[in-house]
């Protein structure tokens, strides 16, 4: 925990810088604006949803209990068919960013701990900008691009989507490359 004690300045103002930069790109950058797209049947959709009373949580469609059924030719059939789908449902009313930013920010934060775990282990106390900026941008970039990976592979999130969000990743690489080369 010795490196938390030396890299707390580094850490916090890492995340926060972090965390105004995603801000920034999430609210004023236009280059996620397009990737949600509403249903042309919106209202449908929310009836028939609605109608099902789900709790919130991640639902999937056609849905097999088991790989046996999975193989069923009624379960082939439905995929065939389809529309496959992934949804997440969350809480009825309002949507509150307080929490959810708070959240984002503990979770840029902790992103930097674990950066700074790596860098204190790869860079001497006295190592120069670039060599620091280089490895903390490097494991912050991977932190941030590769997390998601998985939900274009298993969950068919578009790859313009992660592409989207690896630039993302770079600008907060650099970021707190910066951060952490400058209070190294």
């Amino acid at each position: 925990m010795q490196f938390a004690m030396d890299l707390w300045l580094p850490i916090l103002v890492g995340g926060v810088a972090v965390f105004i930069i995603s801000s920034l790109v999430w609210t004023v950058m236009p280059h996620h604006k397009k990737e949600w797209a509403p249903f042309p049947n919106e209202t449908a959709v929310r009836d028939a949803i609605r109608a099902g009373n789900l709790a919130p949580g991640l639902y999937h469609f056609p849905h097999a209990a088991d790989m046996k059924e999975m193989g069923s030719p009624e379960m082939v059939a439905k995929m065939q068919q389809g529309p496959i789908g992934f949804v997440t449902i969350m809480p009825n009313g309002q949507m509150s960013m307080g929490p959810m930013m708070i959240k984002s920010l503990v979770s840029n934060i902790l992103i930097a701990g674990g950066v700074a775990y790596v860098a204190s282990h790869a860079l001497t106390p006295d190592a120069e900008y670039l060599a620091v900026f280089r490895i903390v941008g490097t494991v912050t970039f991977m932190s941030y691009c590769f997390a998601s990976v998985s939900d274009s592979i298993w969950f068919g999130r578009p790859w313009k989507s992660w592409v989207l969000q690896a630039a993302d990743a770079l600008a907060y690489g650099m970021v707190m490359g910066g951060v952490f080369g400058w209070l190294w």
